[in-house]
């Protein structure tokens, strides 16, 4: 009964627009990827000054730095631009712990933070950190009802499966909490229980076909809007295809090691891509990879805009000049 009557609360606080951005520039992010610290934060600042509104970060993005903590010294040294997480383990960190720390980013950059929380790399968290995974789903959709209730209410009374909390806090931070999503059981818990769904390298098709209803479909059981998808895609500022095909091939191999990725590219019509048939995998590497000239990047990256996707994170891809390439990135971003 708690829980339904904390979501009915839920949907009647989340703004419609809380999310949704309204100009073209306001749906599209970069993802930063840095030596250490100090990168991180230049390359954020030089993102800014840039005109784009959206900077996100990745575990290890800062030579393995927190990056809550790395994200709360780029506040200090900006003023506009959005921060986000892609994301944060939550298995390492008590959601009361996320929670302190999401508040003091809060402070420093009010209405600036994303929060994306997730069940991370199991083999790795496993490997590291000695952590047992057990229902990963159902330990984040319990790890967001906590961390909503003291973020969003300042207080919370929970005693689930995983969790058994009471605590209250002096203030609250509606810090918008997302979760990334690569099957479609996925979609469908961020649509119930999130501020958006991080879908990192999915096919766009497979965004717009099969995860988007089964976001749509878990926003209607809730009875709240739908909240935006917001696709991590790669981009080659190349006109080189072979080289550009490489690289991103590399990726998807990469990637595919991973039983959830195998999992999502063969739900999306792709099984035969990532078994190793090379006319596949290079179909494959099209379909994800933006690439070309800044003009034609313009209008590929205006086109997935107007498709039905709610908002894109880009990925870099150096093929060439990394430094040259991510000054172009960052400037067609910015003047969108």
């Amino acid at each position: 009964m708690k829980f339904m009557q904390q979501k009915d609360k839920l949907s009647q606080q989340l703004p419609s627009n809380m999310l949704r951005a309204r100009s073209l520039r306001d749906r599209v992010g970069v993802y930063i990827q840095a030596r250490d610290t100090v990168d991180a934060i230049a390359r954020i600042r030089e993102a800014e000054q840039a005109g784009v509104q959206q900077a996100w970060m990745a575990m290890g993005g800062a030579g393995f730095a927190d990056i809550l903590t790395v994200l709360a010294a780029a506040a200090t040294q900006t003023e506009r631009i959005k921060l986000g997480t892609a994301i944060v383990p939550d298995y390492p960190r008590h959601p009361l712990v996320m929670a302190q720390q999401a508040l003091a980013v809060h402070d420093l950059a009010p209405e600036r933070l994303r929060l994306g929380i997730g069940s991370g790399n199991r083999s790795f968290l496993e490997s590291r950190y000695g952590l047992l995974q057990i229902a990963p789903l159902r330990y984040l959709k319990e790890y967001l009802e906590v961390l909503r209730g003291v973020l969003w209410q300042g207080r919370i009374d929970h005693q689930g499966e995983f969790f058994q909390v009471v605590d209250t806090l002096p203030r609250t931070a509606q810090v918008p909490l997302l979760i990334p999503a690569l099957g479609l059981k996925a979609f469908r818990l961020a649509g119930e229980i999130a501020d958006g769904a991080l879908a990192s390298l999915c096919p766009v098709p497979y965004l717009l076909n099969q995860a988007l209803p089964a976001l749509q479909v878990g926003a209607e059981i809730r009875s709240r809007p739908a909240p935006p998808i917001v696709a991590c895609l790669p981009v080659a500022f190349s006109t080189d295809e072979a080289a550009v095909l490489l690289a991103v091939r590399q990726l998807i191999q990469q990637l595919a090691q991973t039983n959830t990725y195998a999992r999502m590219f063969a739900q999306a019509g792709w099984a035969s891509a990532v078994n190793g048939n090379e006319a596949e995998l290079n179909a494959l590497a099209r379909t994800l990879v933006i690439s070309g000239n800044e003009a034609t990047v313009r209008d590929r990256v205006q086109e997935l805009l107007a498709s039905g996707l709610d908002e894109l994170l880009l990925l870099a891809i150096p093929i060439a000049d990394e430094a040259m390439e991510r000054r172009q990135m960052l400037h067609l971003i910015g003047s969108l």
